[in-house]
């Protein structure tokens, strides 16, 4: 097991015929990287180093045992782990995925990357009533970052939550590419025949199967052999976020194009729930990452966690998904990772969202791809069921009735960002947590606090809408007049772009993210 490695780690360190940074040539580090711009490589475990220094400085693979670490470098991260003078081995990590007879009924294939784009537009077109698709951006490469939003009153706010499922963020991780389309595609024709109503009717679900196309059709738009773990610009996509604990920039690099579509995507959307899915190892991976506190919902965690496996494990075959503790860890206790995705939602944008490892073999044989999707199915479907449960309202203003965006806290259990606030416009709110007795506390500025005692059970929802008293009331509301409209542009500051979510700037400087949910 992983755990041990995180205070202290046993490295070997000795002489090697290039292993001193300074007698590298320039030529020789200039070769490795002249058709590829990341390097896969192990080391030998021996004398001891925390290994948090080397995460900063690589990233660690879920491959990685007590024996031998496993990891991926960019030129300017090999280098920097050169100087630490540790004995290694260069691996080959391309992978050549066999052709097969596809069959999209059966979902044993990676499409390509235009068969991709169709599979998704063809999704909206085939179900207008109950499915959008959303270009959140297009990179520099013109590969598109697509979501689908599920819902029966699609892209109309309700009193519900908002759920997100996103794949292969390593572009070299494909399970869950071809497991999310396979689920949108069940999703969509069960609900027509009667199916998955509870969570399609009450849950506003968002899928994006490919968060890294450039990774993953590195070599090509036809095949995803040679697929890389890295963007175009070699940077590992989860690594690049801003860290609760190591700040804005923790690997070093500006935010990619891809970590700000998705920033802005957790900026206009309110996800109370989310799961982001990659391989190489087969485990639920729960907060935090970055660091060894536990979040103030650890036995929540881990029930979630729990749930997902055992389900699994009924559907499976022995031996598969029970990785580290039966198939679920904390993250830090596996391996420590700065600038993740799981951490940043969490505590940044105040959404429960997990890692899910789906398979050890990076990107299966795609004839594999139906016993994934047979393991998997249930599991996936009643994680989304989970965003119904524990506490949930609507919170208003007591005189004018109009919803609040409050705060819902617990005292003497929350910290680390685990409370949440009611959404506008509805004024919702979304609070998981294990069963017991709590007394939640419901503040906004302008406004009296009010706390309320409550008892959650597990796997079922209690309801409390909540009414605040204004501090002071005249009973004159104020008209709201009309901000004037300046300029508009996307994410990556483009004008006249097709991308769904826009920054509109007014005349008195002030500025908004939207995304345009009615948008094909």
């Amino acid at each position: 097991m992983i755990k041990d490695l995180k205070n202290s780690i046993i490295l070997f360190i000795c002489a090697f015929s290039n292993n001193m940074y300074s007698q590298v040539s320039e030529n020789y580090i200039d070769s490795l990287f002249d058709k590829r711009g990341e390097l896969y490589f192990s080391f030998e475990i021996d004398n001891q180093i925390d290994l948090s220094t080397i995460s900063k400085l690589i990233s660690i693979d879920h491959k990685s045992n007590q024996n031998t670490i496993y990891a991926y470098a960019n030129k300017t991260e090999f280098i920097n782990f050169l100087s630490l003078e540790i004995k290694y081995s260069l691996l080959n990590d391309i992978i050549k995925v066999p052709s097969s007879n596809s069959s999209k009924s059966n979902w044993n294939y990676y499409p390509t990357y235009q068969q991709y784009e169709s599979i998704m537009q063809a999704f909206a077109d085939s179900f207008p009533n109950i499915c959008k698709i959303h270009n959140l951006g297009t990179l520099s490469s013109g590969h598109k970052i697509l979501a689908v939003q599920i819902s029966d009153n699609v892209g109309i706010p309700e009193n519900e939550p908002s759920f997100l499922y996103t794949s292969s963020m390593h572009g070299n991780e494909l399970t869950g590419y071809v497991l999310m389309l396979r689920l949108i595609d069940d999703l969509l024709n069960g609900y027509s025949s009667g199916l998955y109503q509870d969570i399609i009717n009450e849950i506003d679900i968002w899928i994006n199967p490919l968060a890294n196309p450039d990774g993953a059709y590195a070599a090509g738009d036809q095949s995803v052999s040679g697929a890389t773990r890295n963007n175009a610009n070699w940077v590992d996509l989860n690594r690049n976020y801003p860290d609760p604990q190591d700040g804005q920039h923790p690997d070093g690099n500006s935010w990619q194009e891809e970590t700000l579509i998705f920033m802005n995507l957790a900026d206009s959307i309110p996800f109370s729930m989310s799961c982001n899915f990659h391989t190489g190892a087969e485990v639920f991976n729960y907060p935090w990452d970055t660091w060894s506190n536990l979040t103030a919902d650890d036995s929540w965690w881990q029930e979630l966690g729990a749930m997902y496996a055992d389900t699994v494990h009924q559907y499976s075959n022995a031996g598969y998904f029970n990785y580290l503790n039966n198939g679920v860890t904390n993250g830090w206790d596996w391996y420590e990772v700065d600038g993740g995705r799981q951490d940043f939602m969490n505590y940044f944008k105040l959404c429960r969202e997990s890692t899910i490892e789906l398979s050890n073999t990076k990107i299966p044989n795609p004839t594999t791809l139906p016993g994934f999707w047979n393991d998997n199915k249930s599991s996936l479907i009643n994680y989304i069921k989970q965003s119904l449960y524990g506490l949930r309202g609507i919170v208003t203003d007591s005189i004018s009735g109009h919803p609040l965006k409050a705060r819902v806290e617990i005292f003497g259990h929350d910290f680390d960002s685990s409370h949440v606030y009611s959404n506008l416009p509805v004024g919702n709110y979304h609070r998981y947590i294990d069963q017991g007795n709590y007394s939640f506390n419901f503040s906004c500025p302008g406004y009296q606090s009010k706390s309320v005692d409550v008892a959650i059970n597990n796997s079922s929802t209690t309801i409390l809408d909540v009414q605040l008293i204004p501090n002071s009331y005249v009973g004159i509301i104020q008209p709201i007049s009309q901000k004037k409209l300046i300029n508009e542009f996307d994410i990556l500051g483009r004008k006249g772009s097709l991308n769904n979510i826009k920054v509109k700037v007014f005349k008195d400087g002030s500025t908004k993210k939207i995304i345009n949910i009615n948008q094909n």
